[in-house]
């Protein structure tokens, strides 16, 4: 379930270490040349010619004395004792090879002082890895709530696995099991919630990240239902059992501590596509907000010139899974117009739960262009630097139009909302609602970052020419 999140952080953590060694070779060796009473050194480029080795062998070394492994549960102290121990290993290996390889030009000194300098900042780097782990968990973002399926031997040693290692980031709400008998009761520490026919409104009412099914054989034949009760919401869903002919999810092996899984999940990506994701979102929305820096400015002014009121109008909208966020927008209806809704409802123009109205009468005349031209969507950018929502994604939906929702139509949740998709390159409100979802879930079940691009380089035109803006 987590190999790949591992495997990504391992991957970015000896890139850092690289880069990390490489800086340290070159500060040393200007540390040493600076000591005039112990002679110069040979030129730089020569020293080149070991850096190779150096690299080698200290990777070679922080592998073998298990600084790759999960290290949000060690302590600075048993870091640098590992640290220490890699660094006496490089020595070894270097004043080997300078031996062996009669490499004279070599200054011992020069050695020393890279040991000591790559140390220290091998440290140091780990400080800094550890400490941001830990207090980013400390807020709750690094977490992932998951639901156990089971309370058998097999559950309960998974769930005391979970407990072990908070490294991991999963928070368990709570257990399911098939038995009237078990409710209430606690595993391991954990409470039964539910029971398999109540994890459709589980997953409604709670925010589920990640369903863990850890169930003995005897329940194959009665857990389809409520796979697919996940799968139609878009929840990821892992088997410590035998693999099911899923319609929509695609399927990855994977193992937790040892427990073999088959996961199935409707999003298709992997972990590096994610990560270029949301570092494209990040440099996309600063660089948005310093491009439109005069226009937010100036569209704020005018807002508070034009009517009474904030230029910001803020609403609760629904993201990944269901999580509750601030959505912000330049306010384009009179302030209040959100306790006048009632009285247009007869006037909806779209069915299904969210509410359009083409001359909507609390919209004033600036708020209009806003809509027109969407500037009124800049203040978004704000929400995909805090991670909030992506530049391309399907909208966030208000959450009691998501209380409103078919049980399918509740997988677009399953993907972090944006401020651009499908839905606003092909018409946008000229699409009826239930277009409008198979859209998203469109773009759910065929994302890519190629995608992404095509959809922004769409948006561009849409927006121009207002396509569909109301």
């Amino acid at each position: 379930m987590l190999k790949e999140k591992d495997q990504l952080f391992r991957k970015l953590l000896i890139l850092s270490d690289v880069a990390t060694i490489c800086v340290s070779f070159f500060i040393a060796y200007a540390l040493r040349q600076n000591i005039e009473v112990l002679g110069e050194l040979y030129s730089p480029s020569k020293y080149l010619n070991i850096l190779a080795l150096v690299l080698f062998s200290w990777m070679f070394a922080l592998r073998s004395t298990g600084l790759y492994e999960s290290l949000r549960r060690e302590n600075l102290f048993g870091i640098t004792s590992r640290i220490i121990k890699s660094a006496f290993f490089v020595m070894v290996i270097s004043i080997g090879a300078i031996f062996i390889f009669k490499m004279e030009f070599v200054s011992r000194t020069f050695i020393l002082s890279l040991l000591l300098v790559t140390s220290l900042f091998l440290i140091f780097e780990r400080w800094i890895v550890i400490s941001s782990l830990r207090f980013f968990r400390k807020k709750g973002y690094n977490f992932r709530n998951i639901l156990v399926v089971g309370t058998g031997p097999r559950a309960k040693n998974f769930i005391e696995l979970v407990h072990r290692h908070d490294e991991w980031g999963l928070r368990i709400i709570g257990i399911i099991d098939a038995e009237k008998k078990m409710l209430g009761k606690t595993v391991a520490g954990e409470k039964v919630i539910g029971l398999l026919k109540d994890i459709p409104k589980i997953l409604i009412e709670n925010v589920v990240d990640e369903a863990m099914f850890v169930i003995p054989r005897k329940w194959i034949p009665i857990i389809e239902e409520s796979l697919l009760a996940c799968e139609l919401q878009g929840v990821k869903t892992n088997l410590a059992a035998d693999f099911f002919n899923m319609k929509i999810s695609s399927w990855s092996s994977g193992e937790v501590g040892g427990v073999p899984t088959l996961g199935f999940q409707t999003t298709v990506g992997e972990e590096w596509q994610l990560l270029v994701k949301r570092l494209s979102d990040i440099l996309l929305s600063l660089a948005g907000m310093a491009i439109t820096l005069p226009i937010l400015i100036g569209v704020g002014i005018a807002i508070k010139i034009f009517s009474r009121g904030p230029a910001i109008f803020k609403q609760i909208r629904s993201g990944l899974n269901g999580r509750k966020f601030v959505m912000y927008k330049f306010r384009t209806m009179v302030d209040g117009a959100e306790n006048g809704i009632d009285a247009l409802r007869a006037n909806n123009e779209m069915a299904g739960p969210v509410f359009k109205m083409r001359k909507d009468p609390r919209v004033t005349r600036f708020g209009e262009f806003l809509r027109r031209s969407s500037l009124d969507e800049l203040p978004q950018l704000f929400n995909v630097l805090k991670g909030e929502m992506s530049i391309v994604g399907p909208r966030p939906p208000i959450p009691r139009e998501v209380e409103k929702y078919q049980i399918w139509q509740r997988r677009r949740l399953s993907m972090k909302p944006g401020l651009t998709c499908l839905w606003q390159i092909n018409g946008r409100n000229n699409v009826d609602f239930d277009e409008w979802m198979k859209l998203d879930l469109e773009y759910i079940d065929n994302w890519s970052l190629r995608l992404d691009l095509k959809i922004l380089l769409k948006t561009v035109p849409a927006v121009i020419f207002s396509v569909g803006a109301r």
